[in-house]
């Protein structure tokens, strides 16, 4: 049997070395030529070889074939570099659930994975599990929670699958230093981990947020929606309902807890909500709720916490059906969402001499979100709403005709801001204020006594703006 790990550049080197280390004899194919010098070393000195799929001529017998589930290849595609190879194909998600087959039995382990939300609801989730030392893997880095102080185990780290395994040996380094330490499982009782396009299946439960948009991967070949299905490995999903009904009613599996806004046919829905830019109040209504210990739940539960608009609030529920799916206290999840205050650099909120400021910072802002961030001001003339950003960072592209048309459709005093701000200027009809640097933002703000809502398409490679 060979194994051959395609794609370098999202993790293919940490699930190689992992398999090498295993015993199995593995190939890798660079597909975006990005291999940098030191993981070439890295390759050799487990003697893993760099092929091209043309050389899969030379083979013989079985192959596993490990890919990134957004590969621009189809499975006939590589099969044609040789019919004759008996194959296997794995995600680099199926690859990671493999190789940690054997960690972690004994804690809460929970995966995150949807269209928008997965940020906000993995530090909700922390909040809750906060006196279990959280181990979090994020798009804000690798952190655990020690005695509720974090500690950052590597800030410029992507959610990719194989960083599943770095996020736990980082969390072992720490444990186990070489003079010495503490033993792995007194540091941390809990794992959450958050990932972009569906999840390795290892986690007692996976939640999927949304799928708000179903956007193209693999040069069109694929979508998002067939990518998050990779969630259904998980021993119980918590899905949004409408998401479940469009893109998964053929799915067969024995522990599926839906959640809603308001449909009421849902295992978990909010039956009131009395929304605020400072803390809004969700009555929830849960039913038959499939549990990590085989039990099913139903009751109400009122959590308080920084949920500004419907889009907020939807994560809010989702993270209360996770928490009660895994049987975690009421009044843990009541406490711990009343701890939430959003996350800076992304959805928060803060006062800066005597203007507020509400800031709703993603990388895949869209606008969607933008019309929903806007809504939740109720057309308050003490704000000013700022839209802008950087381009090129996700799968999903922001839809300038449709932002410009919203744009033109309000009231509200708006500045553009950055290159998405810039472009989007080009296709308003009416006057707009535009300034190139978002700190001026701020400062027009707060001169003239205003308050802001700032909303920016962030570059995720720019810890700054993360």
């Amino acid at each position: 049997m060979y194994t051959l790990v395609i794609d370098l550049t999202h993790g293919g080197v940490k699930i190689a070395i992992s398999l090498a280390k295993k015993g199995e004899q593995v190939y890798c194919f660079d597909i975006y030529n990005t291999i940098k010098n030191i993981e070439k070393q890295m390759l050799d000195i487990y003697d893993i070889k760099l092929i091209q799929l043309k050389d899969l001529s030379k083979f013989k017998g079985d192959l596993k074939v490990i890919y990134p589930i957004h590969l621009p290849l189809t499975n006939e595609e590589i099969k044609q570099y040789n019919p004759n190879l008996n194959y296997t194909f794995i995600t680099h998600h199926m690859a990671i659930a493999e190789i940690l087959s054997k960690w972690g039995k004994d804690i809460n382990k929970i995966e995150i994975t949807g269209v928008k939300g997965k940020t906000s609801c993995a530090f909700m989730l922390k909040e809750i599990f906060i006196d279990d030392n959280p181990l979090l893997l994020s798009s804000l880095g690798a952190l655990i929670y020690k005695d509720k102080k974090e500690i950052i185990l590597k800030k410029n780290i992507s959610i990719t699958p194989a960083n599943i395994k770095e996020c736990v040996d980082l969390a072992y380094k720490l444990a186990n230093p070489v003079c010495g330490g503490e033993n792995r499982d007194q540091i941390y009782n809990c794992a959450i981990f958050e990932s972009s396009l569906g999840v390795s299946g290892i986690g007692d439960v996976g939640l999927l947020t949304n799928i708000v948009e179903d956007y193209p991967i693999a040069k069109n070949k694929s979508s998002a929606s067939i990518a998050k299905k990779q969630v259904f490995r998980c021993n119980i999903v918590c899905c949004e309902k409408e998401s479940l009904d469009k893109y998964y009613s053929d799915i067969k599996h024995e522990k599926i807890n839906s959640f809603s806004l308001n449909d009421k046919s849902s295992n978990l829905y909010a039956k009131n909500i009395d929304y605020s830019l400072d803390e809004t109040t969700i009555n929830i209504v849960y039913k038959d709720i499939k549990t990590k210990i085989g039990k099913s739940i139903s009751g109400e539960i009122e959590v308080k916490t920084f949920a500004p608009g419907p889009h907020h609030v939807l994560n809010v529920i989702g993270v209360v059906e996770t928490a009660l799916s895994l049987n975690i206290d009421d009044n843990k999840i009541i406490n711990g969402l009343k701890n939430y205050k959003g996350i800076s650099g992304r959805t928060n909120k803060k006062i800066i001499e005597n203007s507020t400021i509400i800031e709703e910072i993603n990388p895949g802002i869209n606008t969607k979100a933008i019309e929903a961030s806007i809504n939740m001001l109720n057309n308050d003339p003490n704000y000013i709403i700022s839209i802008g950003g950087d381009y090129g960072i996700t799968c999903e592209e922001i839809d300038e005709d449709a932002v410009s048309g919203l744009i033109n459709s309000l009231d509200e005093e708006i500045i553009l801001t950055g290159e998405v701000g810039k472009s989007i200027l080009t296709k308003i009809n009416k006057k707009i204020k535009y300034v190139q640097d978002y700190n001026e933002v701020y400062d027009f703000a707060i001169k003239n006594k205003k308050n802001l809502l700032f909303i920016y398409r962030s570059d995720y490679r720019i810890l700054s703006k993360r």
